[in-house]
């Protein structure tokens, strides 16, 4: 684990806690990681799809951090990762790990470079295409770095993003990767991200029955060609079953589901039952603490708009119903508290409404076992945004 603090980091204002501190000595505001729940969730994921014949290549674009990457790895039984960008995927190699898909397209001669040289350097590195010029650009580079990247032909399966749109485009573009110098086609990136926070059950089956089948007919003809389709990777916290389940798919590249947050939370299940009553726990928390109680009914913490992302909504209280977070400003977060039960410095711990963008506004995460700090973690790729 990268677990290396400098002795001489001051509490405040290097760091917001060193191990052995009780989260009320924290300062705030800061992301907290629950030890046993973040564990739990690892697990838990690697139970899920035990019976279906997928791997799962957890999304490090998440957390960003080489320490939770590394325990997805191990006790989550991950088979890689996915990253979205090259200079995050540098920071992982970087820390030892060796398999990498970036689930994404790399265009620029410079980040294509990159790409390249990590390859050189000893790195499976996968990436999506989904332009014939940009084949002929990864080619190109990995001639001249004397290597090879492995390919996946993107699918658009209804997001509305990055990929191609029918069945004739994947082989077009399938058949000038095999064709091409020092390059491998791997197969297909087929991932539906507007669909993972639909809460709705039936709705999220519905779409991913029709983006199945689309997908099979795509690994159909691609065999039909005679192109192996090794790979059909794609799938989220909100839909990985559907896919792990299809019997096309080869892996999931859930990412969330190590943290879960306040959207995903509002996500149900075949049962009707919320994500994070039944499957997951909420293991990432951003700790505040109340600065002001001066106006009735309300309180004031320190966590607002520049500590969180609330593109996803606000947070949630954890374990309150007694309270709301209903506004924030750049610095303060407004929380209703009707009978004023809050008090100067008391501490909460709030779900952030989207886990990916608030991570990334971080330095560190907090590790947390027992109300005890057990370690500090970098979010190792923050800003990694090339």
């Amino acid at each position: 684990m990268i677990n290396k603090i400098n002795p001489q980091a001051e509490i405040g204002f290097d760091v917001p806690a060193v191990p052995g501190m009780t989260e009320s000595e924290v300062q705030t505001p800061c992301l907290i990681v629950d030890l046993d729940r973040l564990e739990y969730n690892l697990k838990k994921m690697a139970d899920l799809i035990a019976p279906f014949n997928v791997s799962l290549r957890a999304h490090a674009k998440m957390h960003k951090s080489v320490d939770v990457a590394l325990l997805q790895l191990t006790i989550g039984q991950a088979s890689g990762i996915c990253c979205q960008k090259v200079s995050e995927a540098e920071v992982f190699f970087r820390a030892g790990i060796t398999d990498i898909l970036i689930t994404n397209q790399v265009c620029d001669a410079r980040k294509i470079s990159r790409l390249a040289g990590l390859a050189a350097s000893g790195c499976r590195i996968s990436v999506c295409v989904d332009d014939m010029r940009n084949v002929a650009m990864l080619s190109e580079e990995a001639r001249k770095q004397n290597t090879q990247i492995h390919c996946l032909v993107e699918l658009d399966c209804g997001a509305g993003r990055c990929g191609v749109l029918n069945v004739a485009q994947v082989v077009e573009l399938a058949s000038a990767i095999d064709a091409a110098h020092c390059l491998v086609f791997e197969g297909l990136q087929a991932y539906q991200g507007r669909i993972q926070h639909e809460t709705d059950y039936g709705l999220r089956q519905k779409v991913m029955k029709d983006v199945i089948a689309k997908v099979k007919d795509c690994r159909d003809t691609l065999a039909a060609a005679e192109l192996s389709c090794r790979v059909v990777s794609g799938g989220g916290t909100g839909t990985f079953l559907f896919e792990a389940a299809s019997g096309v798919f080869t892996e999931v590249q859930c990412g969330s589901y190590a943290f879960m947050d306040a959207d995903y939370g509002r996500v149900h299940n075949r049962e009707g039952a919320r994500l994070d009553q039944s499957e997951w726990a909420n293991a990432l928390f951003l700790l505040t603490s109340v600065m002001s109680t001066a106006l009735d009914g309300h309180a004031v913490c320190d966590a607002g708009l520049k500590v969180q992302s609330v593109d996803s909504g606000l947070p949630v209280i954890f374990d309150h119903d007694d309270i709301t977070y209903i506004t924030c400003s750049d610095e303060h977060g407004v929380i209703r508290d009707k009978d004023n039960k809050l008090k100067i410095n008391d501490k909460l711990r709030l779900v952030p409404g989207h886990c990916d963008p608030t991570c990334n506004l971080h330095d560190w995460y907090v590790c947390v076992r027992d109300g005890k700090v057990e370690a500090l973690w970098p979010v190792s790729a923050r800003g990694k945004a090339w």
